[in-house]
Formats: C-alpha cells, structure tokens, sequence
C-alpha cells in the first residue's frame, strides 16, 4: 500500500531546497526583499518546507519499518 508520506515529502523536500537556494543566491539583493522589510522570505520559507518534506520522508521511513517488524 502507497503511504502518502513519501511523495508529500519528496514533493516538498524538492520545492523547499529550490526555494532555499534561490534564498541564498539572492541574499544579497537589499531591492528584492524591501517589501518584505529585509526579511529573506525565500530562505526561511524554503528551510519551513525542507525541514517538513524532510520529516515526513522520516515518519513514512518509520511506519514502514515498524510495519516490516509486525510482520516477523
């Protein structure tokens, strides 16, 4: 049976390191996060979203495992 875990994470492992990149290769540029008030949305939103896609990938890699023991 497909956990929902696994794609859900690796869609937003992928989409949360993109986003975390781009954060960082423009750090630099003080005119693209002036609306934002100098806040980097593009890097801590991209950390959010990798951190989350991350741990879902963990718990899908749990249930999975804990599963193949009941079985023994």
């Amino acid at each position: 049976m497909l956990d929902l875990r696994w794609p859900m994470g690796l869609m937003f492992t992928l989409v949360g390191g993109l986003l975390t990149l781009f954060g960082l290769a423009t750090a630099s540029d003080e005119k693209l996060y002036r609306c934002s008030l100098g806040i980097n949305v593009n890097l801590w939103w991209g950390l959010v979203l990798l951190a989350f896609g991350v741990s879902m990938i963990g718990l899908a890699w749990w249930a999975g495992r804990s599963a193949q023991q009941k079985e023994k």
